[in-house]
């Protein structure tokens, strides 16, 4: 099993958390550690500068610069929030830059907030049609020497994206959407599907739609399911309820554990977990 650290924001006044809390997952062997990406939060979540963020593909390349083995991404990106094909150049960078440890997180976002300040709001089946062709073009860029596409919302004329990224045939992509039709996306997409407890309909339901979309596209093997949530908001952290937590997603067949570390004691959650827990499931991929 794979471990990905995270409930770690992109606030500003706790980036130095974040930088440290990387840099020693990165030593204490997790497989890689996400963060949000937002420029404005709909929602504060306990934070008095909830709009105070750094730009989440910048900082995540400064910290692939202080780190040697962990993969880096979001959980998750809006796709429609900016242009994909320059997203798509931004993360081939990064891929390279960090000899192949990018993964793009992958959603249709949900901040009105900030899709109205810095980008357009439209309805959710826009924003999930927006989605889907942004990652086909996405795909397109970092696979073929020359693209030329032209869908329903975006286009693209001899466009070349080079260097292509380290990672074949291409970075990650971790879907964590909670709609039916971001579900059925993961299964027609994702290497990495991360079903969060709040998603809009039952787990098991959630799972079966992603399977049965992944059978469809003949994927059953590509795609991978990650257990866990990115965020506790739990009172404190419960080292013998996460390891039970673990045992369960590694019965249920998950591949990946998002680490629900919670931001009271952070590092010393997370020295907790690497020393506890992840040397049991060691070579268990």
């Amino acid at each position: 099993m794979r471990f990905i650290l995270s409930g770690l924001g992109n606030w500003y006044n706790g980036w130095s958390l974040t930088d440290q809390a990387v840099q020693l997952a990165d030593k204490l062997g997790f497989w890689g550690a996400v963060i949000p990406d937002h420029y404005m939060w709909a929602e504060a979540y306990g934070q008095p500068q909830k709009d105070s963020t750094v730009e989440s593909w910048v900082a995540l390349t400064y910290l692939a610069a202080k780190t040697q083995n962990i993969k880096l991404g979001t959980i998750v990106t809006p796709i429609p929030f900016r242009p994909p094909a320059m997203l798509a150049k931004m993360v081939s960078t990064m891929d390279v830059l960090s000899s192949g440890r990018a993964i793009l997180g992958v959603g249709a976002g949900w901040s009105q907030t900030e899709f109205e300040g810095y980008s357009t709001w439209e309805d959710p089946k826009t924003r999930v049609d927006k989605t889907q062709e942004g990652v086909e073009l996405i795909l397109e860029l970092w696979q073929k020497p020359l693209v030329d596409f032209k869908g329903k919302y975006y286009h693209a004329k001899g466009a070349i994206l080079d260097p292509k990224p380290v990672q074949k045939p291409h970075p990650p992509l971790m879907f964590g959407g909670v709609g039916t039709r971001m579900l059925r996306l993961a299964g027609q997409y994702s290497d990495i599907c991360h079903i969060p407890p709040w998603v809009h309909v039952p787990m098991e339901k959630a799972r079966s739609i992603v399977k049965q979309e992944a059978r469809r596209f003949h994927r059953e093997d590509k795609i991978a399911f990650a257990a866990g949530s990115v965020a506790n908001r739990d009172q404190k952290f419960d080292l013998k309820a996460v390891g039970q937590d673990v045992e369960k997603a590694a019965k249920d067949g998950a591949l990946y554990y998002i680490a629900p570390l919670h931001r009271t004691g952070y590092l010393d959650n997370l020295k907790e977990f690497a020393k506890s827990i992840i040397p049991s499931y060691s070579g268990l991929d």
